[in-house]
């Protein structure tokens, strides 16, 4: 990290429109609401941040990220076979997301099939294995308040959002 990032980090708000490679559009940031995010912080994929950091106000680019870079490439060992009867409390459905506790962390996996016997969770990213093009505009670049920076996250636009 360089140490302009850690002694005086800037909240950088950016307005973007996610596509793959094919061009269809995955997300985008709503009308007026660009969001913004406290550099240096790993709130958003570092290769995007990486080119953000360096725009100014105002400036447009198409930033082009390989999968690997993003969020990861598509891992056959993130899918996993579950006894059915061990998701029997669950209502699961193909296409449904399920919560599960793994050793530290949450883990959100995707239902992707399910037999007589047993129920099949995909632990990949939605967008693993997808090269992703960002169009961002560079809405807002202001220094982060001392509060953002205890917090760790930007307060909105102009540092003054609260959270509960």
């Amino acid at each position: 990290m360089s140490s302009t990032v850690t002694n005086n980090p800037r909240v950088i708000a950016f307005s973007y429109v996610l596509k793959n490679s094919q061009g269809d559009i995955l997300d985008a940031s709503e009308t007026n609401q660009p969001l913004p995010f406290l550099e240096g912080r790993q709130q958003i994929i570092p290769a995007l941040e990486a080119v953000i950091v360096n725009m100014k106000e105002g400036d447009k680019k198409q930033v082009a990220i390989k999968a690997a870079d993003a969020y990861g490439e598509f891992r056959k060992d993130m899918i996993m076979d579950v006894p059915k009867q061990e998701l029997a409390h669950l209502n699961v459905t193909v296409g449904s997301h399920l919560q599960l506790q793994l050793g530290e962390g949450v883990r959100v996996v995707k239902v992707t099939n399910i037999t007589d016997s047993n129920v099949t969770l995909d632990g990949n990213h939605p967008l693993a294995g997808v090269d992703l093009a960002f169009d961002i505009e560079i809405m807002l670049v202001r220094q982060a308040t001392t509060e953002e920076v205890l917090h760790g996250h930007a307060h909105g636009l102009h540092g003054t959002a609260h959270h509960h």
